[in-house]
């Protein structure tokens, strides 16, 4: 147990709105171990990035966490002051976001960003500062990194303005890396090239990393296990290879089948898309929440629907699509 540094147990973050309470993270629960790569898949909307902001500690009002524990490393980060949380925050714990302009000041140069981040933390020279800011522009694949410390932000391409994002996150080699889609605006080279870079400063720092994306295909090469959410829930935990050669839940084959090359779908055949769209987190259906759009539904997916873990795989269904390791005791 010794090498576990998140755990999540039964996080509940809601939303307080003025037309109703959204649950948008509604009791789910996991584990990442050192220098594992856990990604967190989904639609728009199912829960995820606000995941990542619970275990940040950067919900917002009208959200707020109102139960379950984020234990980082042991401590339990929902008990913690708001100083203490703004310690670990870009330290010990990192996030790299979608948009980097969330990460950088656009009227500084990268130098002074870069610099002022390794002070907040660390009791060194300006200069040691310094050599610590170029050197991981390097790590990251930027090029002459000393002369693009003096560059502003508007003076770099997205793909490198990411790249400074990761290589900020980086400094402290923080045992907790928290990724959000940081590479759905970059076309596919920049973003295999940043996936490849990620991967190799993983390995290096022993840092571990959560994932988000709704892009089943870019975590196929990069994690080790995959939480598939729908509608504030996890509806399937594994290993990358279980979940993606033998999906248990029926939302997980239908992410799979709307991938082109997919091995799920005929060679010819158009893709077969899920039906229909998620449904209001205001006004979820009674049971499971995937059951309107699933092909599979019966009469007794109206009833509630707890998680059921066996051999490592984990799923949410009363009818899992392997039937032989999950038979009985759905409910």
């Amino acid at each position: 147990m010794s090498d576990i540094v998140l755990d999540v147990d039964n996080l509940h973050t809601h939303f307080f709105t003025r037309r109703g309470l959204v649950r948008a993270v509604d009791g789910i629960s996991f584990r990442v171990r050192k220098g594992e790569v856990l990604g967190l898949i989904g639609e728009s909307g199912s829960g995820k990035s606000v995941t990542g902001f619970s275990i940040m500690r950067l919900v917002d009002a009208p959200g707020r966490i109102v139960e379950g524990q984020i234990r980082f490393l042991g401590q339990d980060l929902a008990s913690l002051s708001e100083g203490q949380m703004r310690n670990l925050r870009g330290s010990r714990i990192a996030m790299i976001f979608q948009d980097p302009m969330m990460t950088l000041n656009p009227v500084l140069r990268i130098d002074t960003q870069m610099i002022d981040a390794v002070l907040a933390h660390d009791k060194v020279s300006k200069a040691e500062a310094r050599i610590r800011a170029r050197d991981a522009l390097g790590k990251v694949g930027i090029p002459s990194p000393e002369e693009r410390l003096k560059a502003y932000p508007h003076q770099f391409s997205g793909g490198m303005r990411q790249r400074v994002a990761i290589a900020i996150a980086m400094l402290h080699k923080p045992e907790l890396l928290i990724a959000d889609e940081p590479t759905t605006a970059l076309d596919v080279t920049i973003q295999g090239e940043i996936l490849s870079e990620m991967q190799k400063l993983c390995k290096e720092t022993g840092t571990s990393l959560i994932w988000i994306t709704h892009d089943l295909a870019v975590v196929a090469g990069l994690a080790h296990s995959i939480c598939v959410m729908y509608a504030g829930k996890i509806v399937e935990y594994g290993s990358v290879d279980d979940v993606l050669d033998r999906p248990l839940h029926p939302y997980t084959q239908g992410l799979l089948r709307s991938i082109p090359g997919e091995s799920l779908m005929e060679k010819g055949k158009p893709l077969k898309q899920i039906p229909g769209s998620m449904p209001s987190l205001l006004s979820l259906p009674p049971g499971c929440a995937f059951a309107p759009r699933c092909e599979y539904a019966r009469p007794e997916c109206r009833n509630p629907v707890d998680m059921c873990t066996r051999d490592n795989r984990s799923v949410r269904c009363l009818f899992p699509l392997v039937h032989n390791s999950f038979s009985g005791g759905m409910a």
